[in-house]
């Protein structure tokens, strides 16, 4: 592979891996926009190749916040038996669509991201009081099923959404929604990976510059994070979130960018 291929890859992942970090916010929502500007992949191909990345953002998160007994083990499973059983939906049903569709509903959820990212600091720590537990492991089911398919149609983790929802609907506080979020993401995404990886959608001559630049890229921004004001960061990201929000949602359509199905699919 050609040496300014490899350094792009890894800037990208220095980048996301970086934003990820400092804002604690997936890294699927920064490379896969980063992929299809920087590295001119198709939205498809950003997608799959950002699900592998984002399987090792989630393998580094999950060792650190397991360190500080921030995961819960018994919410993650249910998470992750049911984000499995979505995921692969999601992945294949973006493979269907034309490109300019799912650049447009990638635009969409930049704009979703960009609402929870302002909203974050006014937003309650945690439910009031424990749910009954039907309706606790209702909601978790739920959860796990919509973060699923998110993560494979958009290419990106689901903690973005994961984490706020299972503070405010689930009462579960905000570390410990943090850390099983980056474990829940590990298995959905792998199984998004392959369904992407069937059908062509992955470039792995990127992955190892990719992937060595977003572990180091976490690893930088979370060890900074506490040494910037949260504030500004978080209206920077917001700002480049929207403004890259709208470019997604003026997509044209183009009859000879729609992927073909991933192999194996009815």
């Amino acid at each position: 592979m050609e040496t300014g291929g490899e350094m792009a890859g890894l800037l990208v992942g220095l980048i996301a891996g970086a934003f990820g970090g400092l804002l604690g916010v997936g890294g699927g929502v920064v490379m896969v926009p980063l992929m299809t500007e920087l590295l001119k992949f198709r939205q498809q191909e950003a997608h799959g190749t950002s699900l592998v990345a984002v399987v090792f953002t989630g393998i580094v998160g999950t060792i650190v916040y397991r360190l500080h007994g921030s995961v819960d083990m018994a919410t993650a499973a249910v998470l992750i038996g049911l984000a499995l059983l979505t995921v692969r939906w999601g992945a294949r049903y973006s493979c269907w669509l034309p490109e300019w569709k799912l650049k447009r509903w990638f635009g969409i959820l930049l704009l979703f991201v960009t609402a929870l990212l302002l909203l974050k600091p006014f937003l309650p720590q945690g439910a009031e009081g424990p749910l009954p537990l039907g309706i606790h492991w209702a909601i978790l089911a739920l959860l796990g099923a919509i973060t699923g398919f998110i993560s494979g149609m958009m290419g990106v983790g689901g903690g973005i959404f994961l984490v706020p929802m299972l503070v405010l609907c689930a009462g579960i506080d905000q570390y410990t929604a943090q850390g099983t979020s980056l474990l829940v993401m590990i298995p959905g995404s792998l199984v998004g990976a392959w369904t992407y990886w069937k059908g062509g959608q992955i470039r792995p001559g990127r992955l190892p510059g990719l992937l060595v630049g977003v572990v180091a890229g976490v690893y930088g921004g979370g060890s900074v994070a506490h040494l910037l004001p949260a504030r500004e960061l978080r209206l920077a990201f917001a700002l480049l979130l929207v403004v890259t929000a709208l470019r997604y949602l003026n997509a044209k359509p183009d009859p000879a960018a729609a992927c073909a199905p991933p192999k194996g699919s009815a």
